[in-house]
């Protein structure tokens, strides 16, 4: 009986795990291995009370070769599951490096956030704020709380399904790019506007480098931008995380 738990309990750490190495959050480069390992091992130990029973006498009746099938099943679970979570913060890191460019930021080198390679200044400080409201708002408990109702959706030991999984996550990926660039549309249109009424000057007189002159100014209605809709911007895209988070 103890083997069995503990197999169990190790079966639960790979979804959970896998997961947690892949999530928003939790994932970055910042929070060290050895604090990713201790929260998946308290999580683990958590829930395995609550997700115990549901596997029945499939590990029991489970020879080695079906028991490493569950092992690889579970830890490709817990990689998809975070994949979705992570599809969000994608998203939002490639406009955030867009809007950089368009109000002027894109030279300007920032601190990286979630991953190791180095990001815009914008993009930095919305991905940095992005990942602080993850915690201030306690949707790392929702995922918590995503991981164990996904065992009543994909039950433990369930085969892992590439097809069904690479559709949803290019279904989703379809539907985070499209709510990030319905977020930062507004910067889209004052780059597309500023660009024309620079282009229409300089072809007015051309004698005049219109471009040089004007990039302060056009860092200067950026960054009055950014500030006017930074909240509501940032609000859209947590009320979407947030969604998916209790929905699925």
């Amino acid at each position: 009986m103890i083997p069995e738990a503990l197999l169990g309990v190790f079966v639960i750490f790979c979804r959970v795990g896998g997961c947690l190495l892949i999530a928003p959050g939790l994932s970055s480069q910042r929070v060290t291995s050895r604090a990713r390992l201790f929260i998946a091992v308290t999580v683990t130990l958590a829930v395995a009370p609550l997700l115990l029973p549901q596997f029945g006498t499939g590990l029991r009746d489970a020879g080695p070769a079906d028991i490493l099938g569950w092992i690889g099943c579970e830890t490709l679970t817990g990689l998809a599951i975070g994949f979705f979570g992570r599809s969000f913060y994608f998203a939002l890191e490639t406009m955030a490096t867009g809007v950089a460019t368009m109000i002027g930021l894109g030279g300007i080198p920032g601190n990286p956030v979630a991953e190791s390679e180095a990001a815009s200044l914008a993009g930095s400080l919305i991905m940095m704020a992005a990942t602080v409201l993850v915690f201030s708002m306690d949707l790392h408990w929702e995922l918590f709380r995503g991981l164990i109702a996904s065992y009543e959706r994909i039950p433990a030991g369930t085969p892992f399904g590439a097809r069904p999984m690479l559709a949803g996550f290019a279904d989703r990926l379809s539907a985070t790019f499209t709510m990030a660039l319905r977020i930062t549309s507004p910067f889209i249109i004052y780059s597309v506007l500023v660009n024309f009424a620079l282009g229409l000057a300089n072809k007015l007189t051309p004698q005049i480098p219109v471009f040089f002159i004007a990039t302060p100014f056009i860092l200067f209605g950026g960054l009055i931008l950014l500030l006017v809709l930074s909240g509501d911007m940032l609000g859209q895209f947590m009320l979407e995380y947030a969604h998916w988070l209790r929905r699925g």
